[in-house]
């Protein structure tokens, strides 16, 4: 039996590849926009090596929204791609199937009660779902999508606000498969991070940063073995400060420092 810390395995924990994140067209070329170009975005950031997708479904206006019909085409745009979660390869270029996550949070819908609403009328389902502890609702929110058979990744910030990590040390996970904790921490601090995963119940751990922390805590992640996350999402720059073209730019370079890293 393994006996790995939470987050940790025998199998090589994800690279997850933020397409677009709260970014839009002003932001650069490197942010994918069009259903189309999140396609291509995503195709080419899973050849790069990420292992699951990471998407904010917008309106054609830019808008995030949780409407079936926005998540709908757009899920199935990424899918006839052959992307999504099953088994082997498909679609253009033998595209590997990852899963596909979406973000479930005030940006797209500010009332919890709607929010709700929005992802029990899906019609097509990501595979999985971010949720924002520091949100309200999180929990009934989680436990919407879990009972639709979405997996759940329960987002907190980590050495700032206690009352996120709190309420998802508290949420009594009965599914502990099907639930992952993806953690912003506020440094790069070994010591900190490894008091989070002793505090832990038995569920996977992605860590992730934005900006300027965004690299510093890819390494941390390396180290610790935990999942990771990079992408135009959370940082628009390489760890040489140049101005990445692309999310498979991104993920290429998250996935050289993975290797340097080795297995922790």
């Amino acid at each position: 039996m393994d006996s790995a810390p939470p987050g940790r395995g025998r199998s090589r924990p994800p690279l997850v590849v933020s397409l677009n994140g709260s970014r839009g067209a002003a932001d650069g070329a490197a942010v994918p926009v069009s259903p189309g170009d999140l396609v291509e975005s995503a195709l080419g950031a899973v050849a790069a090596g990420a292992g699951e997708v990471l998407v904010h479904p917008r309106t054609p206006c830019g808008r995030e929204s949780l409407s079936p019909r926005v998540v709908g085409p757009l899920l199935e745009a990424l899918r006839g791609a052959g992307l999504g979660s099953g088994h082997g390869t498909g679609g253009r270029g033998g595209a590997a199937r990852v899963p596909l996550c979406v973000l479930a949070s005030v940006a797209a819908e500010p009332d919890p009660a709607g929010r709700l609403e929005r992802v029990r009328s899906w019609t097509v389902l990501p595979d999985r779902a971010v949720v924002r502890f520091a949100e309200p609702g999180a929990r009934e929110l989680a436990e919407a999508l879990l009972e639709r058979g979405v997996a759940v990744d329960a987002e907190v910030p980590v050495g700032g606000a206690p009352e996120p990590l709190a309420r998802f040390l508290a949420w009594p996970v009965r599914d502990h498969a099907r639930v992952r904790l993806t953690a912003e921490p506020a440094s790069a601090d070994p010591g900190t991070t490894a008091e989070l995963l002793r505090r832990l119940p038995p569920v996977p751990v992605l860590l992730f940063g934005r900006e300027a922390a965004s690299w510093p805590v890819l390494r941390l992640a390396a180290r610790c073995g935990t999942g990771a996350r990079t992408g135009v999402g959370d940082v628009l720059h390489l760890p040489d400060g140049r101005a990445a073209r692309s999310n498979a730019e991104l993920v290429a370079a998250a996935g050289r420092i993975r290797k340097a890293a080795g297995r922790p």
